[in-house]
């Protein structure tokens, strides 16, 4: 075929000499920079779909490329809803809400606030740890920055690769816990991909602001590096000095790049590095681990609704966990430090009425050589125990948390004797996703003979036993870190404290109603999810504000209306 003065067959110019070049020489990605026609249509930001106004269409040169229905963002958002409840199968919803993600932002978030407690577990737990398990097979397009061994020494370079250069929180995920899955990898990027577009739905942060990033070390994984789909780096995990020399260099980019009040949010990283990272960057960074302060948080705010149920105060239970990682040992601290700021009575005093239990036993003192740091706050003086039933016969809590990650642990002979120790006991199984949970809510419920106070970390349904209807509360972190983040956001903070997270614990508790506590919920509904977010928002930019860690001056008059006007909204921008 002959080429005549730079234009192809059909007489089409071939500016750019893309299609006359053969398969081996090189060629430039140009593009276009104003937003119309095409370009408008595939920018998620922008693009409207069928709801661009016939004025628009003329405007922005998109007239004939759309059928002529005009649609307002409702039918848009009646029509996908009715084009998502058609899935059997969850994993395609978040497959088609993940579509709309990067094809219509506005309208994808438009569709998670109203309609957030069914689609909540589509995007979050349970069913992004199944699109975790399958992420190379379902792979689009990138949705956040990779770092991986091979940026070491690049780590600013690659930053600054990212379009959005205005960004307040990153959402950072080595993959090697994810969920009670274990080591995904590069997979686990689901993990902060879900988390931000829920800083967005729940907390107002604006999407352009959030960057979701997976730090990618390898795995050690065996079925992953031997999936020819595999998507990140085929090698075991790097440890010791390599990854601390890589994680230490990506918080100094990331503080370099973009100042000093980026909020760092550490996700699912395993436990002995989440504990180092917390602790080592918690003085010079405004950093927050959401799998052990995030989950204490909300936990403790769903301890301090219970009291309401169960009378009371805090210090007058004692609590009984089974797993000591990041969770237990997370929520474990903020209790004590709750009962220590409620009672005046030192945290090492406190700690004293909580006891835990790892894959070896109860941790007691006589363990204490062989523990890991973490779990050394936790071991007070008893006999050793090995089993979790005889524990709670030895310690006869009012409390019983899981956090273990393992699946059906809370037996019959457990919540049995929960039962009979306590006329209301307190049963929260924690684990996710639901596969993972200690027990399920029927089990909880009918083994106790409708005496539990039952709470969960994946959802469960409704529960009718002897014809009373019970409602399982559901202990999400994102009752939590939406409006945590946002207060640090609009207070300007510069470090996270723990007193923040206890203001944080309060604000949720309060949000709870008579006719919630009527149902025996212990947590509100999430259809006020954005109201219960601008509330903690307040409160913990109030305690900012307190603790002379706030750099946005002079504070405003009504926080809580502050927040509100902060917030980002989904509905459709007019075009000029």
């Amino acid at each position: 075929m002959a080429y005549v003065n730079g234009s192809v067959g059909g007489g089409v110019k071939d500016l750019y000499g893309e299609d006359s070049a053969t398969e081996d020489q090189l060629i430039t990605p140009w593009s276009f920079s104003v937003a119309s026609g095409c370009t408008l249509l595939r920018d998620p930001r922008y693009n409207k779909g069928l709801a661009f106004t016939e004025k628009e269409r003329d405007a922005h040169y998109v007239r004939g490329l759309l059928p002529p229905a005009v649609y307002t963002q409702d039918l848009q958002e009646k029509r996908l809803m009715h084009n998502l409840r058609q899935y059997d199968v969850p994993l395609h919803r978040y497959i088609a809400l993940m579509d709309l993600q990067e094809r219509n932002e506005r309208l994808f978030y438009k569709l998670l606030i109203d309609n957030v407690e069914e689609l909540l577990p589509v995007v979050y737990t349970p069913t992004v740890g199944e699109a975790c398990q399958k992420y190379g097979s379902i792979y689009r397009r990138p949705q956040g920055l990779y770092i991986s061994l091979k940026e070491k020494g690049k780590i600013l370079e690659v930053l600054k690769n990212w379009p959005e250069k205005t960004i307040q929180v990153i959402v950072v995920t080595d993959g090697e816990r994810i969920l009670g899955l274990g080591d995904l990898g590069a997979q686990g990027m689901g993990i902060p991909v879900g988390k931000l577009s829920l800083y967005t739905a729940l907390g107002g942060v604006r999407p352009s602001s959030c960057l979701p990033i997976t730090i990618d070390v390898g795995t050690n994984n065996e079925k992953l590096l031997n999936d020819e789909f595999y998507i990140g780096l085929r090698q075991k995990r790097a440890t010791g000095k390599e990854y601390a020399e890589l994680l230490d260099e990506f918080m100094h980019a990331v503080k370099q790049n973009y100042g000093e009040k980026i909020l760092v949010q550490f996700e699912d990283f395993a436990n002995h590095n989440a504990f180092d990272l917390l602790d080592k960057y918690s003085s010079s960074h405004l950093v927050f681990n959401d799998d052990i302060q995030g989950t204490a948080s909300v936990v403790l705010a769903g301890l301090l609704a219970s009291l309401k149920l169960i009378g009371g105060t805090l210090a007058d239970n004692t609590f009984l966990f089974l797993g000591a990682g990041e969770a237990g040992t997370g929520i474990a601290e903020l209790i004590a430090l709750e009962i220590s700021k409620q009672t005046k009575a030192p945290v090492e005093e406190t700690r004293k009425k909580i006891w835990l239990v790892d894959s070896k036993g109860l941790i007691v003192s006589s363990r204490l050589q062989s523990l890991q740091h973490f779990k050394k706050p936790w071991a007070h003086e008893h006999e050793p125990v090995k089993e979790l039933l005889d524990a709670v016969k030895a310690i006869k809590p009012t409390v019983l948390i899981g956090s273990s990650g393992v699946g059906k642990t809370f037996t019959k002979e457990v919540v049995e004797t929960m039962a009979s120790l306590n006329k209301k006991p307190l049963i929260l199984a924690l684990s996710n996703p639901t596969s993972q949970s200690e027990c399920t809510a029927e089990e909880a419920y009918t083994w106790s003979k409708g005496q539990a106070i039952f709470s969960s970390g994946s959802p469960f349904d409704p529960v009718e036993y002897e014809g009373k209807v019970f409602v399982p509360g559901q202990a999400n972190n994102a009752y939590i870190f939406p409006g945590f983040g946002l207060g640090l956001i609009i207070s300007g903070a510069i470090r996270v404290r723990d007193e923040m997270l206890l203001a944080a614990s309060e604000a949720l508790a309060a949000q709870l109603s008579q006719e919630n506590y009527d149902k025996g919920l212990i947590y509100p509904p999430f259809t006020n999810i954005r109201k219960i977010s601008a509330n903690i928002a307040a409160s913990v930019a109030a305690k900012t504000y307190e603790l002379g860690l706030a750099s946005h001056l002079p504070r405003p008059k009504d926080l809580v209306k502050y927040a509100e006007s902060c917030m980002y909204s989904p509905g459709y921008r007019s075009y000029r």
